[in-house]
């Protein structure tokens, strides 16, 4: 018994409270992110929802734990962000949006670097009108980033790529589209894959008018 008791008082020593529940916030936030892939790569609209809810819920637990994990934070942007796209990208609802926000705007906080979430916030910018904060100027200059920093992005192509698009410049835009579609093939982003395919077909339309 006392030597169980030492070996307790041990463990307590080495790993305190804090690092333990450190380690299960990182837990509960990469499930997090799990459980919104999983929601995106569903078909049920059902399904989708139960997904990223279950998503919101592990976030939620795990900044309860630890409120300095970027990656925490950047899953309850995920699974309240997945949740507003499924219910249309509504803005009727400010208070949701002034969330999401702030979760993203919390996870640039603490890794001003998060490359998933530059390109996030990049799309707000380029796609909120300047009411609701929106800056396209700034939005394109981070997609720019992030497509330097990671060359095998697909969302910070996609957006760039409707920019051009919007501009009229729509060889530049179906370049960035198709390199969009390899990298989201190559990843096996099934949620993807058809939004990109979509946005090229049309690009590949309006060129020949």
């Amino acid at each position: 018994m006392k030597k169980i008791i030492g070996i307790l008082i041990t463990v307590a020593l080495v790993f305190p409270a804090s690092a333990l529940a450190l380690e299960s916030a990182k837990e509960l936030s990469a499930k997090a992110l799990k459980e919104c892939q999983q929601g995106r790569n569903a078909n049920a609209s059902a399904v989708r929802l139960a997904s990223f809810e279950q998503a919101q819920a592990l976030a939620e637990r795990a900044l309860d734990l630890d409120d300095q994990l970027a990656e925490g934070h950047f899953a309850l942007f995920c699974g309240l962000g997945e949740q507003m796209r499924l219910d249309g990208e509504s803005l009727s609802s400010l208070f949701g949006l002034s969330r999401i926000i702030s979760a993203l705007d919390r996870t640039l906080e603490l890794d001003p670097n998060h490359l998933d979430a530059l390109s996030a916030k990049a799309t707000f910018l380029v796609k909120l009108p300047r009411l609701l904060g929106g800056d396209p100027e700034k939005g394109e200059q981070l997609l720019r980033r992030v497509i330097q920093e990671d060359p095998t992005s697909i969302h910070a192509r996609v957006t760039l790529a409707q920019i051009h698009a919007d501009r009229g410049e729509y060889g530049k835009a179906r370049v960035l589209a198709t390199l969009a579609l390899k990298h989201a093939e190559d990843q096996q982003r099934q949620d993807l894959i058809p939004e990109v395919r979509t946005l090229l077909a049309k690009l590949q339309i309006v060129a020949k008018l």
